[in-house]
């Protein structure tokens, strides 16, 4: 899975395959909820994948204290050290089936779905850490942060498949 694990990557380096893969992931998602693509930002990468490797080292899901949104995942699974990184978004994107959108708002069940499809958020950073031998643990951070739960947000930020794309 190369470089995104324990990498410190400068400004303009080229993305590794699962960070290209996570943020097309996002990109197909909130391209048909009329949301604009994500772009990746190091810096972003950079504190996602430094909480990581601490989720790691405590074996914890747990949420950082940043002012970004984020987005957790962990898997183990002892019959493959592989993960793509679609799979994460895909997961985060199937709480869309607990999302009313009649009734737009933050619910536990559904906050990875909005904060993917989040209108106002322009940047995304991902980080992944492994013990080499099945655990995974993966960190998305968005910029502007997502599931803003002041009055109309949702209705602005999180629009039902099919939208126009938002100007």
């Amino acid at each position: 899975m190369g470089g995104c694990f324990s990498r410190r990557a400068p400004r303009g380096v080229e993305a590794t395959q699962f960070e290209q893969d996570f943020l097309s992931a996002h990109n197909t998602y909130r391209r048909k909820h009329g949301a604009s693509p994500l772009q990746l930002n190091r810096d972003l990468c950079q504190s996602a994948q430094e909480w990581a490797n601490h989720l790691l080292s405590i074996r914890t899901l747990k949420h950082s204290r940043g002012d970004t949104g984020e987005n957790l995942y962990y898997k183990y699974s002892s019959s493959t050290k592989e993960l793509p990184g679609y799979e994460p978004v895909d997961s985060w994107y199937d709480e869309i089936k607990n999302y009313d959108f009649g009734r737009p708002g933050f619910r536990s069940n559904t906050g990875h779905f909005t904060q993917v499809v989040w209108t106002d958020s322009k940047e995304v950073g991902v980080g992944v850490a492994t013990d080499g031998a099945g655990l995974f643990f993966v960190v998305g951070q968005y910029s502007p942060a997502g599931n803003i739960t002041n009055q109309g947000y949702f209705e602005k930020n999180v629009l039902p498949a099919g939208s126009l794309p938002v100007p």
